[in-house]
């Protein structure tokens, strides 16, 4: 595993420490890997549905605006 420093905010560096305070995590160490593998997760769903968004742009499927789609899905949760 490779090793790295980091300096961290004093209100980042206590939110850390208050983490491993509550046995949450067991180190900093583990925090932050635990953080980065949560952000790495919400970056591969992120990428998952802009890339359907942008499918779906360049499919053509509707030239309604959006006020128009807003407009008809808020008619269609009423009926």
């Amino acid at each position: 595993m490779a090793r790295q420093s980091i300096s961290f905010t004093e209100p980042n560096d206590e939110w850390l420490k208050a983490q491993i305070d509550s046995k949450e995590y067991s180190s900093k160490s583990e925090l932050v890997n635990d953080l980065i593998r949560q952000a790495r997760n919400q970056q591969i769903q992120i990428n998952y549905i802009k890339s359907k968004l942008e499918k779906a742009e360049k499919s053509g499927f509707t030239n309604d605006s959006k006020e128009q789609i807003l407009a008809k899905s808020k008619f269609l949760l009423n009926e």
